[in-house]
């Protein structure tokens, strides 16, 4: 066991997502936020005063390559646009960092076999961004399935949504083939959520999708056929009010998570049925699980053992986004490629 107690963090980029990941990088118990950098001149330090103006040692970068060159920083977290992901985790793993990469790790199988390849010519871990995973909620319902309170999963419905601001319309300016859209933002998440619940992997997947001028998705719907009758029916969009949540379905009941994307106060709910008349509303603690997921992530390496979420698990997750996309685009049911 490693007798650091604290991995030293750098953040690759000043996006909109350092309001929840930089404040859980400082409160995170086992890690230090060393520096942040941005491409754009001042964006660094900006982003800094805005999300945590009582860390005046961290260090300000307006060069990202100047931060993977800082011996300091043990680990980074990459929250670059969509297409970069790739490119810059492995630029990471060659200079010996560990990354987070936030969802989605890449846009291509391709893609995350190679970063496998470095991780482990490297000897890094890599892990892909999906901070839900370590709330406690979904170690909860997954405690009811293996309780057997609804029998046997047959079905998941995952519906992730929330209105376009004119702040976001960038999301909406790359064509889906480079990484722009509903399905790289919010869909990875229903795909993931869904995937969470079924042992077996998936035999196709149909889908639809509304598209903008870019040629980005604002709306996708479908089904992920897991063969033998089980289905994870998955829907999300820009254009519609908010909401993240799922529902398994089984043979003797049904349990739903009420809200997904959780903010560190929420008081998180779950129900569940069963065909015999229990009913159950469960509320449970509050968690931050961007907290939690650096916590797990600094864990890993600080003890040298493998994360919740592997990079097995990024590529299936990838397969079936490009297999839905490629659904959508050419209206018809299409198999999942072996990879």
């Amino acid at each position: 066991m490693n007798n650091k107690t604290k991995l030293r963090w750098g953040i690759l980029g000043a996006a909109r997502i350092n309001e929840r990941l930089m404040p859980a990088i400082v409160e995170a118990s086992n890690a230090d936020l060393v520096a942040i950098a941005s491409r754009r001149p001042g964006a660094a330090a900006q982003t800094l005063a805005q999300y945590a103006p009582q860390q005046q040692q961290v260090k300000t970068y307006d060069n990202t390559e100047a931060l993977l060159d800082d011996a300091d920083i043990e680990a980074v977290y990459v929250p670059l646009a969509n297409h970069e992901h790739a490119e810059w985790v492995l630029r990471a793993i060659e200079r010996g960092k560990h990354v987070l990469c936030e969802k989605p790790m890449a846009l291509t199988v391709t893609d995350i076999d190679e970063i496998k390849a470095a991780a482990s010519k490297h000897n890094v871990k890599v892990m892909e961004g999906f901070m839900y995973r370590f709330h406690p909620q979904h170690a909860r319902v997954q405690e009811l399935i293996r309780l057997g309170t609804i029998g046997e999963v047959r079905s998941v419905r995952a519906s992730y949504s929330f209105m376009m601001r004119p702040a976001r319309m960038y999301r909406l300016t790359e064509s889906v083939e480079n990484g722009g859209g509903a399905m790289w933002d919010i869909g990875c998440y229903a795909i993931h959520s869904a995937r969470m619940f079924f042992e077996h992997n998936p035999v196709s997947v149909t889908a639809m999708s509304k598209y903008v001028e870019s040629g980005a998705d604002i709306t996708t719907s479908g089904i992920i056929d897991f063969g033998a009758g089980k289905y994870a029916h998955f829907d999300f969009s820009f254009e519609r009010a908010r909401r993240s949540e799922y529902e398994i379905i089984g043979t003797k009941g049904s349990i739903k998570c009420h809200t997904v994307w959780q903010l560190p106060g929420d008081v998180p709910v779950i129900s569940w049925w069963t065909e015999d008349g229990r009913q159950c509303e469960e509320h449970l603690p509050a968690a931050n699980h961007f907290r939690l997921e650096i916590e797990h992530f600094s864990d890993c390496v600080l003890n040298d053992t493998q994360p919740l979420l592997s990079l097995e698990d990024a590529k299936a997750n990838c397969q079936i986004i490009v297999t839905a996309l490629q659904s959508a685009a050419q209206g018809r049911v299409v198999k999942i490629a072996e990879c």
